[in-house]
């Protein structure tokens, strides 16, 4: 039923329902609307049955066309690995592959990572993107398909559709100011850090859900008061007076800041990969795993 034409066209609507919109599908696939839009419409006339339910404000998915995504979704992952298969008998690992990222990871050298990866995989054309809103956005989209894997800092349970493979582990520690009350003490209880104010990531990022969990078991109340996304400003934020901070340990700071252990709390920080579940990852991610995996 499907030939080359009825695959791209299979490619377009997966496109408009990841997006639930043209316009962004088509810049998503680097063509123009009116493609996207006449290859949907030629698609729903070969299956004789309207895929998508589009309004002024939005695009939905019909039930067939809720039927037809999983489908769809088999099927190009057929045709990809068909041709990676010829490929690799012709030699060369070919494709595209999409990797997300949250903006600090700390734990694994990536730009280092990829640099060896390149040099190894010529013919495979990377995409990297940093995630502003962190890593709970990174894993919907895995769960999505928007990238073929990606760095994520995400504590139990793991969401839906995404699969992960822990690649290290840090513990959070309390940075303050070297005045602060605090910072006379080597350990301290969470339940004395009651009523503190501090530096921490926006809600959906991994550090910040590791301590929010840990303050919340414990019935601890905290105030943030500056919310950064760069492992980096914590401790810049700290040493000016505006708050303390949790930061894992492997982050360097300077003589006139204080590192203290938190107690009686799971303050550990875990970086991993995330993969599509329940799909099979293609030879360019499987490449790039095995990398890893050595390493």
């Amino acid at each position: 039923m499907f030939g080359v034409v009825e695959l791209r066209h299979l490619e377009y609507f997966v496109a408009v329902a990841k997006e639930r919109n043209f316009t962004r599908a088509a810049a998503r696939l680097n063509i123009v609307q009116s493609a996207v839009s006449a290859a949907i419409k030629s698609l729903e006339r070969e299956l004789g049955a309207p895929l998508l339910d589009k309004t002024s404000k939005r695009v939905a998915l019909t039930d067939a066309g809720l039927a037809l995504l999983p489908k769809a979704r088999t099927t190009l992952d057929a045709a990809r690995e068909a041709s990676e298969a010829v490929d690799e008998v012709r030699g060369g690992l070919r494709g595209t592959l999409r990797i997300g990222t949250m903006t600090s990871v700390g734990l694994v050298d990536i730009p280092a990572l990829l640099g060896r990866y390149h040099r190894r995989y010529p013919g495979v054309d990377l995409h990297l993107a940093t995630a502003p809103a962190g890593s709970r956005m990174l894993a919907h989209a895995i769960a999505e398909r928007v990238y073929d894997l990606a760095f994520v800092s995400i504590p139990e349970p793991t969401p839906a559709g995404v699969t992960l493979r822990e690649l290290g582990t840090d513990s959070l520690t309390l940075v303050t100011m070297a005045d602060h009350p605090l910072a006379a003490r080597d350990r301290v209880p969470i339940e004395d850090l009651d009523g503190e104010t501090f530096i921490d990531f926006p809600l959906g990022f991994g550090i910040r859900a590791v301590a929010d969990r840990a303050f919340d078991e414990a019935e601890v109340t905290r105030r943030v008061a500056v919310e950064i996304t760069n492992l980096a400003e914590g401790a810049d934020y700290v040493r000016h007076g505006l708050g303390i901070a949790l930061l894992p340990r492997f982050l360097p700071v300077r003589d006139d800041l204080a590192r203290i252990t938190v107690t009686d709390a799971d303050l550990t920080w875990r970086v991993s990969l995330a993969l599509p579940a329940g799909r099979a990852p293609s030879a360019a991610a499987r490449a790039l795993v095995g990398m890893i995996d050595a390493e």
